[in-house]
């Protein structure tokens, strides 16, 4: 069983960056009507290019057959329809070093390059999110799948 855990900078920085409005990096700009929160992770590219897309996210069930790993670039994922979801990573394709975090609604992450994580997790109804990685010339794309899957635990 791999239980959930709340999503933090601390918890998740061996997997990536979390993305969320960090205070400390607060910019006023537009004449005060708009507050930037600067640089908050940093898109690795190799030698493609980063790139813009919107991934829809539908429910399904909360466990673990396979883990996924882009070995070429980072990946960034920020839910644009404020609803919580999950994020399970690894650093191994192995079930039993399986971290789920639960994401708030206004919290984004990063995987890091090649770190091993389950495809998109929504909670409750399809949600939209923008995704920057990478596009461009070689494999970037690593697949593990395993026989029996984990459930995921809320408690």
């Amino acid at each position: 069983m791999i239980k959930v855990e709340p999503l933090t900078p601390q918890a998740f920085a061996p997997f990536g960056t979390v993305i969320e409005a960090d205070p400390s990096t607060a910019v006023e700009i537009n004449s005060g009507y708009t507050t930037r929160f600067h640089a908050l992770a940093e898109a690795a590219v190799g030698g493609g290019q980063a790139i813009i897309s919107i991934f829809r996210g539908r429910p399904r069930e909360l466990s673990v057959g396979m883990l996924e790993r882009h070995p070429l670039g980072s990946q960034a994922f920020v839910p644009l329809g404020g609803q919580p979801w999950l994020a399970v990573v690894a650093e191994s394709p192995d079930l039993d070093n399986c971290r789920a975090f639960y994401c708030q609604g206004n919290q984004g992450l990063q995987y890091d390059i090649n770190v091993w994580h389950h495809p998109l997790l929504v909670l409750g109804d399809p949600q939209d999110f923008l995704v920057v990685d990478r596009a461009g010339d070689g494999d970037n794309l690593e697949e593990a799948f395993f026989d029996l899957p984990q459930k995921i635990s809320f408690s």
